[in-house]
């Protein structure tokens, strides 16, 4: 084909005779078949590039387009919260607590003594030591103690090492002991006193008065001539035995304090502090506590026996406790009415603790009076009280 158009464009190019009319003719013919020639090569491109893509088929781009997501809105971090505080208990009412507790604490009734305030034994300021049942500061105990005490079971033929028997809970007041309280008399004692090493000596007097129903107790001792203390107890002769109203006492240099056993709220209440405790029979003060323990012995001697012990709830000048007396047994002992018969009760304190011991020597043979008294401190010092004197007195409960 391109031949053909060469030899056209040839032949066009080639000397005509003039005048001739066939240079026209070709020309014509050379035009269309030139218009012919490209209508066949574009249309031979056209069917060759359909059949390369044929043979050849272009590669496919898949393209996935993905939605951008929405701004986010600026999150602020959130502030903090304090963790709420757990919640209190609600911290329990004062009420009257049921005996032996404080009003404000519940522990457990120990099975030894509580603590007594100890005080030295000196000649003047300390010397408001020597006193009868001087015991203070005690720690309350709880509704498991007992207003009186409970021995062991009286058995003649019980062994001097019987173990204790375990305070009494509060419906044991019904086991109360069988109780006798000796006759009026008026009982004076020799005071020795040791204290750092020296020794001191003064004098004592108790008098106990009762017409069978009532009571009266009235005590002094002192050394040096020194009034250490004054005492004073007052109250009924009941089931129970010696059941105080009201006890007094006077201190060397201190004020005067009183501890009350109101019948009519039964509570025992003290001047000296906001304690109190209620009150279910039995209860004793400082110096009711001797007189307890003879109406005790002289109701029946069976109840006094070795390796026994008796607990009273004893009230103070400020507080209450259960005080336990342990019986040691028999023993003679002189004092200056010459050698009597008593039998050894005392109070111990606990072990390791700083307190004194109590010790009482009570004579079967002269209506269980109280012919000893001693207190003894941890260091060795002592109150020793021994009676000199005893005298029977008309029976009365007033006042002295």
């Amino acid at each position: 084909m391109t031949r053909l158009f060469l030899n056209a464009i040839q032949t066009v190019r080639s000397p005509r005779p003039p005048g001739s009319k066939a240079p026209r003719r070709w020309l014509f013919m050379l035009a269309i078949s030139l218009l012919l020639h490209l209508s066949l090569i574009k249309w031979g491109s056209e069917m060759l590039g359909i059949q390369q893509s044929a043979s050849h088929p272009a590669p496919i781009v898949i393209a996935t387009l993905i939605g951008l997501p929405p701004v986010a809105k600026p999150i602020l971090s959130p502030t903090p919260v304090a963790p709420k505080p757990a919640p209190v208990k609600p911290k329990a009412q004062k009420k009257t607590i049921s005996r032996p507790q404080k009003i404000s604490a519940e522990p457990e009734v120990p099975d030894t003594p509580i603590r007594e305030t100890r005080t030295p034994i000196l000649p003047t300021d300390a010397v408001s030591n020597i006193a009868l049942g001087n015991a203070a500061e005690p720690v309350p105990i709880t509704d498991n103690a007992a207003n009186a005490a409970t021995p062991t079971a009286p058995v003649p033929a019980a062994p001097p090492t019987a173990s204790p028997t375990a305070a009494p809970s509060p419906t044991a007041n019904a086991l109360h002991f069988q109780t006798k309280p000796p006759p009026s008399a008026e009982l004076k004692y020799d005071v020795e006193a040791l204290s750092k090493g020296q020794t001191y000596h003064g004098g004592g007097k108790i008098t106990w008065q009762t017409d069978g129903s009532h009571y009266t107790i009235n005590g002094e001792a002192g050394v040096l001539f020194i009034s250490a203390l004054d005492f004073k107890s007052t109250g009924e002769i009941n089931g129970f035995g010696v059941a105080p109203t009201l006890y007094t006492e006077k201190k060397f240099r201190k004020p005067p304090t009183s501890t009350t056993f109101q019948r009519d709220q039964n509570t025992i209440t003290f001047s000296a502090s906001a304690n109190n405790y209620p009150r279910t029979g039995g209860e004793q003060d400082r110096a009711s506590i001797v007189w307890q323990l003879a109406s005790i012995g002289r109701g029946d001697a069976s109840q006094i026996i070795p390796g026994s012990v008796i607990d009273l709830f004893v009230a103070g000048d400020k507080d209450a406790e259960t005080w336990r007396f342990q019986v040691l047994g028999q023993e003679d002992i002189k004092v200056s009415t010459g050698t009597v018969k008593t039998w050894h009760l005392a109070r111990k304190p606990q072990l390791g603790s700083t307190e004194k011991t109590l010790d009482i020597w009570l004579a079967p043979e002269q209506q269980w009076y109280p012919v000893r008294l001693r207190f003894t401190e941890k260091d060795g010092d002592y109150l020793d009280m021994s009676l000199s004197n005893l005298k029977q007195l008309v029976a009365s409960a007033a006042p002295g």
